[in-house]
This record gives structure tokens, sequence and C-alpha cells, in this order.
């Protein structure tokens, strides 16, 4: 994974962000927004970030 990819284009938020995110415990969708924002401005992101944490909680 890139860490450094954009996820959420609006706020800048990167896969990198993201994969922190999930480590320090935000293991749902609504606690990934609180935790960085993406997702919360247009919601075009919401299918992307909803795989990317599926696939980092399921490890």
């Amino acid at each position: 994974m890139d860490r450094e990819e954009v996820i959420c284009s609006c706020l800048g938020v990167t896969k990198g962000m993201v994969e922190d995110a999930v480590k320090n415990g935000a293991k749902t969708l609504e606690a990934v927004q609180e935790a960085t924002e993406a997702g919360t401005v247009c919601g075009a992101c919401i299918e992307d970030l909803e795989n990317l944490i599926a696939e980092l909680t399921a490890k």
C-alpha cells in the first residue's frame, strides 16, 4: 500500500493517515472520520474508506 496515496482529495487525507487512525483504535468509518475528517466534505471517498478500513481491520 502506498501510504502517500490520497484517499480523500477534499481534505488531503492519505492512506497512511487512515492506516495510522486504524492502528490507534479507529475501527469504524465514523471513528476514522472523527480521527481524520476524511469523507466529511463531499463523501465521494466513503466507499474507498470503508474498503480500506475493512482491509486494515481484517489483518
